[in-house]
């Protein structure tokens, strides 16, 4: 009986190192699709609204702020826990997301990390590259 609990937390710990391990790997392949789209760092960008986003790493996530408009945000460190959350919002100053001093990335339960980074992405050549397929 014992032998057979110990046997059943091993293959769980060894299911979430994998599972972990995975989404590391693939968070760092989508991170290397992106920059290699991403332009120069600006200063801020137009936002009316999160139109979608996608976590890249630990302190990476691409922001949509319209169909074809995203940008690769690089946040302080550490912001523990952010590779893993489930949702996201971004902080703006009249519809401007600014990088630097004022916008954060904020995440599970009140956690938020400064916005270091700002970097657009030329979304509409990576989809004619055919690159955003390879989800």
């Amino acid at each position: 009986m014992k032998v057979r609990f110990v046997a059943g937390v091993l293959l769980a710990v060894l299911s979430i190192a994998s599972a972990s391990a995975q989404t590391r790997k693939t968070q760092q392949q989508d991170l290397d699709r992106y920059e290699k789209y991403a332009g120069a760092a600006i200063d801020q960008f137009d936002f009316w609204s999160l139109y979608k986003w996608k976590l890249v790493g630990p302190e990476k996530v691409v922001v949509w702020s319209t169909v074809n408009d995203a940008y690769l945000l690089t946040v302080d460190k550490p912001c523990p826990g952010l590779e893993w959350t489930k949702a996201i919002g971004v902080t703006s100053k009249q519809r401007r997301i600014v990088s630097s001093k004022f916008d954060y990335v904020s995440y599970g339960n009140g956690s938020r990390c400064q916005i270091r980074e700002i970097r657009p992405i030329d979304y509409k050549r990576m989809l004619d590259d055919g690159e955003d397929a390879k989800k």
